[in-house]
């Protein structure tokens, strides 16, 4: 094909059609940019067809992790609710001064320094964002909603740091003072009665729920990037 070519040149050169030559090699060089831009194309096709599968495995990985997490927080969510019912309970032993339940008060007293605490496997956004491949996410709205999620995680784990402190400072003082943890001997059964045990059930109840709100808010971020990726994962 080029011997062709080249054979066309001479020809129109040794007959000195050199008008014609011009056109000729104008129209050559303008095939050949079409060829370059052709090749350049194909290139960018093939770059952006394996951008596209890449991104499409970021989204399968994110998907994965979220599965993860929603698992982590409903076994939170449940944990906090088979508390909160136990608390609930024993406020009501407390308010009327149930003396027949105190064996049940005193289990439930201890329940009280248990706490939910939710481990995620990984901060998604901070590592998209550290490694630069956040940048391969297309969709801004799975990028924003991974955002609002990060904001949501953190202020789970501040109430979970609020509840555990709250346990340490004042309800593992006043328990390991009524009640022998060891052999679960009362030494202070009047003290289980007061209104100070009562506040400390109710107050821990208000903060479980506010956890719990939390939780159910992360779901429901979790739900929605998830429709988000499903929609990008479609073929």
């Amino acid at each position: 094909m080029i011997n062709f070519f080249r054979g066309i040149r001479h020809r129109l050169l040794t007959e000195n059609k050199f008008s014609r030559y011009l056109l000729y090699a104008i129209g050559e060089i303008i095939l050949v940019v079409i060829g370059i831009l052709i090749a350049l194309q194909i290139d960018n096709w093939n770059q952006d067809r394996l951008d596209r599968n890449e991104e499409k495995n970021y989204y399968r990985n994110i998907k994965r992790q979220l599965t993860e997490d929603a698992h982590g927080i409903l076994g939170s969510l449940d944990y906090n609710n088979r508390f909160l019912a136990q608390y609930n309970h024993a406020a009501g032993i407390i308010a009327q001064n149930d003396r027949t339940a105190i064996d049940t008060l005193a289990r439930i007293t201890l329940n009280l320094m248990k706490t939910s605490d939710f481990h995620r496997q990984s901060n998604i956004y901070q590592s998209l964002v550290n490694s630069g491949e956040i940048k391969l996410l297309r969709n801004q709205q799975i990028i924003e909603g991974l955002q609002r999620l990060e904001e949501t995680y953190i202020y789970m784990n501040k109430l979970e740091e609020t509840h555990s402190q709250a346990v340490m400072s004042f309800i593992v003082p006043n328990i390991v003072g009524s009640i022998r943890v060891m052999d679960m001997y009362i030494e202070d059964q009047d003290r289980l009665y007061t209104f100070d045990f009562q506040n400390q059930f109710t107050l821990l109840s208000g903060l479980m729920l506010e956890k719990n709100d939390i939780y159910e808010r992360a779901l429901e971020r979790i739900r929605g990037l998830n429709a988000l990726i499903d929609f990008e994962l479609e073929p």
